[in-house]
């Protein structure tokens, strides 16, 4: 958990190194742009084999059969070292084709050229979906042995080699500076790998394409993959309709989004952490009414944690923005861009962590069908919508589109949830929302007065980091006085937590 917490504390550190020396410039446009058939490539392989892969291995493993589970492992890298290494080779081939697609940089003054530059990031950066890939399969065995550190640890090697070739490179190589960081980190993340998995002295270049394993894993995979594809196609959708607005568009939509992420990894994760091996166990055992409870528990603490976060980042865009980003190549300019981006990323928070909780238990209930089914037709009517609302509000119908999806989402999986179930606690879910929600809006409301009566702080760091973080700290207080005030359960669980004592019930047991 320190080791993620590290790399994503990093990982926010690299998006504020890139507002330096990038700001919403095209250049970082066109390498996000670039970045974007790898990303979907990687999301969709890795992201698929890996939860294939790893239930099927350990099954192996646990039945004493190590010697099949090795050579099924194996077999899967020789093959994904071959099908993506060429798939990597054709895609840098054929750049030149598809690339002028993907990024359409209709108002720039010299579109040929930053077209141009988007096919050569594209091509260097093919090789990082084989070393991503492998790495990600790698650190899902040593994961499977129980050695979870060198693992956990890719993201935090990546970010440091970025940031380093960024901050040293960039004055010399400009904006291919993003691409030899991305590159480097792609490959020293399973360098990093590599001693802990030999040491395990088990791994050994074997190819069995007989293995009947492959048959089991290419069952389950094809669904998974569909499933993963979903959203790595809205990712493309998203930066491809915003290339064709103004320069700057899809660096101020990257970095809105990840603001809106940091706080939805730092809660989220760490409920989906808990609450996923929980829902299996208790599947496992046929404990329906236990399962009822914990999709309400996770329901609800998903809803106190997210909702002041998304009251918090539409109140506070301006000094968000301004007092992480604001330096360097990152103008006032875009300061405003993003200010007015984020608000509308901030509206998908709640949804965004509620739907990680549902469909944990939708896979702990063996409902993977449909859940795919369903972000199917999330990503579908989120292009829908984005065609729909694009002409009148430009990249906010954008981000707006993602919002309204997930949300919908959200409320297919609860009735695919409450079906599976039998029904769960929907009603104290409720109670939470509105009364988590009134505390939000009243804090909302003071956070605004505050900014209204106050000066702006003086455009020095110290200064705007003092401004902030009185406004936060003022927020927090306003929400956990109001929370008190209505006996808020969830705040009594929160307290229980931090103070390590054991948690009341959320919702008592039927």
């Amino acid at each position: 958990m320190g080791a993620t917490l590290a790399s994503t504390i990093l990982g926010f550190v690299r998006e504020v190194v890139y507002a330096k020396f990038y700001g919403t410039s095209w250049e970082l446009d066109a390498f996000l742009a670039a970045a974007v058939v790898p990303v979907i490539l990687f999301g969709v392989f890795t992201g698929a084999l890996v939860t294939a892969l790893v239930p099927l291995f350990t099954d192996y493993v646990n039945t004493e059969r190590e010697d099949e589970a090795w050579n099924l492992a194996s077999t899967v890298v020789v093959v994904l070292l071959v099908v993506l290494g060429l798939g990597a080779a054709v895609g840098a081939w054929l750049a030149p084709w598809y690339v002028p697609h993907i990024y359409v940089p209709q108002h720039s003054r010299d579109a040929a050229a930053h077209v141009h530059t988007a096919v050569i990031m594209t091509r260097w950066l093919m090789p990082t979906i084989v070393a991503a890939s492998i790495a990600g399969v790698v650190g899902a065995l040593l994961n499977a042995y129980h050695r979870f550190g060198a693992a956990a640890l890719q993201g935090f090697v990546a970010n440091v080699c970025i940031i380093g070739f960024v901050w040293i490179a960039e004055p010399r190589f400009g904006a291919y500076a993003l691409v030899f960081g991305a590159l480097a980190g792609a490959f020293v993340s399973l360098l990093a790998l590599l001693p802990t998995f030999f040491a395990l002295r088990r791994f050994r270049f074997a190819f069995d394409v007989h293995h009947p394993g492959l048959v089991r894993l290419m069952h389950v995979l094809a669904p998974i993959a569909i499933g993963s594809a979903a959203g790595q196609v809205a990712l493309f959708f998203d930066r491809f309709f915003a290339s064709h607005m103004t320069e700057g568009t899809i660096a101020g939509m990257n970095f809105a989004v990840k603001i809106v992420g940091f706080p939805q990894q730092i809660f989220v994760t760490a409920i989906a952490t808990v609450i996923f091996p929980l829902f299996a166990s208790q599947f496992a055992h046929h404990n329906r009414a236990a399962m009822k409870r914990s999709v309400a528990t996770g329901l609800q603490m998903v809803i106190f944690l997210t909702l002041p976060s998304a009251w918090g980042l539409c109140m506070l865009a301006g000094p968000i923005v301004q007092t992480l980003f604001e330096r360097g190549a990152f103008t006032p300019q875009a300061t405003v861009l993003c200010a007015q981006l984020l608000p509308f990323a901030a509206v998908g928070l709640v949804a965004l962590a509620a739907n990680v909780v549902l469909t944990r238990c939708l896979y702990a209930c063996g409902a993977v069908r449909i859940s795919i089914a369903i972000a199917v037709a999330t990503v579908a009517l989120n292009v829908a919508l984005s065609l729909a609302w694009l002409p009148s509000l430009g990249a906010r119908g954008l981000l707006l589109a993602n919002a309204v999806s997930q949300t919908l989402q959200t409320i297919a999986l609860v009735a695919v949830a409450w079906r599976s179930l039998g029904g769960f606690h929907l009603g104290a879910v409720c109670v939470s929302l509105l009364k988590v929600g009134a505390c939000s809006a009243v804090m909302a409301f003071a956070l605004a007065a505050v900014q209204v009566t106050r000066t702006p702080p003086a455009p020095t760091m110290i200064a705007r980091v003092t401004n902030l973080s009185e406004h936060l700290l003022f927020g927090v207080f306003v929400f956990i006085a109001l929370a008190r005030l209505v006996d808020s359960e969830e705040l009594h669980l929160a307290i229980d937590l931090l103070l390590r004592r054991r948690p009341r019930d959320l919702v008592p047991l039927p």
